[in-house]
């Protein structure tokens, strides 16, 4: 290989996009080139910025012949590095999606149908829940987002995926803490007080819930920030304070503190009525979350007799959704608060067929004791997961294979850990049935996906 040195020019011809939206090029003797700000047809001249023994990473410096896919980056905060396809017509993106979720079954040496992406087709807006990073800057505390693979904060009220009322809320929280000598915390020292301006908004109600972040136990004036604030902006119904004192990338701490309004949001998802509270999990696009719903109840296959087993339940938006085309629904999840939000989103919705328990799925063998003590053999359940990012703990796996669950219906933010844990359930006896995407983050790298797996004895309702 060539020797590569750090600011030496390339020509380049863009081929490919990493999943972390690098466009993919090699340089004349076949080293591959990651190169930021590009997008697949282009030819560029890029400037290397870094050098690897593999590979190389390098900056788009001048484009000398656009894609014809590219389009104009419209974001006026482009630092942060959230946006990785904004440069990308969208028809390119939802591509380059599909077969990133194809390749990630792939690498896993599965062979699986994979769908096109399904869409709502919007873009911009449809983020109900935000969180900003803050620092101290040249005129005082700013809040923003992180730059890409750093935590250096770039400043920004105005992102295009967030509700517009989240910028100004943002301006106003740190305009106040400005002229009221509240610090930002600062990752180095381990000193300073506000660290991240939570948000969180129902997209039906319209309703807002605002969390600031402390790394202590008190705001300087906190009485008359939430009154300024719901003042400004009545939407807000609920002015929380959560505790994070530890050295850490977590956001939230563990407990939260009211300072104005309810504890909790609401907001209406699939014709059902839902209590959001801080801490809980809700997916982040409320007409998409509908869309990937749907397509999970098509999956699941119901005729009104099954046990839905709700793992990953959170505050059970999947499982009450599905409830009344079912006998009754079973939910665990390990968050306790998101358990009490769940029993409450059943009894608010008059739901009685849906029980919650409070259980850890990394803890397999005992996941399902609460809920069997109460209720009886859970044998036959269809099975939906819906687990973060690092996907299902293989135990529980393992767990639901030994109990013989004929019907699994796995929903997945990761298309990589999703690939990985279907891997295993097919070696332990599951078909995989087609894999449909489902696009929840318009313009960034991430995309959800629905599939069902089933004992290699049944068929896929799915395949016709």
């Amino acid at each position: 290989m060539s020797e590569y040195f750090k600011n030496d020019l390339l020509e380049l011809s863009i081929e490919g996009l990493s999943n972390l939206g690098a466009g993919i090029a090699h340089a004349e003797d076949g080293c591959v080139v990651f190169v930021q700000n590009a997008v697949p047809g282009d030819t560029v001249k890029a400037k290397i910025i870094k050098t690897n023994k593999s590979y190389l990473v390098a900056r788009v410096e001048t484009i000398l012949q656009p894609s014809p896919d590219r389009v104009e980056n419209d974001c006026s905060s482009k630092g942060c590095g959230g946006c990785i396809y904004r440069s990308l017509s969208y028809e390119a993106e939802l591509t380059e999606k599909r077969a990133y979720v194809a390749g990630a079954f792939q690498k896993a040496g599965l062979s699986v149908e994979v769908e096109t992406v399904r869409t709502t087709g919007v873009t911009e807006g449809y983020r109900n829940k935000a969180q900003y990073p803050v620092q101290a800057g040249k005129h005082g505390l700013e809040a923003g987002f992180f730059a890409a693979y750093t935590h250096r904060v770039v400043p920004c009220d105005d992102c295009r995926l967030q509700p517009k009322v989240f910028g100004e809320i943002v301006a106003f929280t740190t305009i106040f803490c400005n002229q009221n000598g509240i610090s930002a915390y600062d990752e180095v020292s381990g000193k300073g007080l506000l660290r991240h301006i939570f948000l969180r908004m129902g997209k039906a109600t319209g309703e807002i819930l605002v969390c600031l972040v402390l790394n202590g136990k008190k705001l300087p004036k906190e009485a008359a920030f939430a009154k300024e604030l719901v003042e400004r902006f009545p939407a807000v119904k609920s002015v929380q304070i959560s505790v994070n004192e530890q050295n850490t990338n977590v956001v939230l701490g563990d407990t939260f503190r009211v300072i104005a309004g309810r504890d909790y949001i609401e907001d209406i998802l699939c014709g059902l009525r839902f209590r959001i509270s801080a801490g809980s999990f809700y997916q982040v696009n409320h007409d998409a979350c509908e869309l990937l719903y749907g397509i999970a109840k098509e999956k699941a296959d119901l005729h009104g007799g099954e046990t839905i087993l709700d793992l990953y339940c959170g505050i059970g938006t999947i499982g009450l959704s599905m409830a009344k085309d079912a006998r009754r629904v079973v939910g665990i999840e390990i968050v306790l608060e998101a358990i009490d939000c769940a029993k409450e989103n059943a009894k608010a919705n008059g739901i009685a067929n849906a029980h919650f328990f409070c259980g850890d799925a990394g803890k397999a063998e005992a996941l399902l004791q609460n809920a069997e003590r109460e209720l009886g053999d859970l044998s036959g359940a269809t099975v939906i997961l819906d687990p973060p990012r690092k996907g299902c703990a293989e135990k529980l796996l393992h767990y639901l294979a030994k109990r013989d669950f004929q019907r699994i219906v796995y929903v997945s933010c990761n298309p990589d850990t999703l690939a990985r844990d279907c891997r295993i359930l097919s070696d332990l006896g599951y078909q995989i049935g087609k894999v449909t995407p489902v696009d929840l983050f318009p313009r960034t790298g991430h995309v959800e996906s629905v599939v069902l797996l089933s004992r290699n004895d049944l068929k896929d309702s799915q395949e016709g």
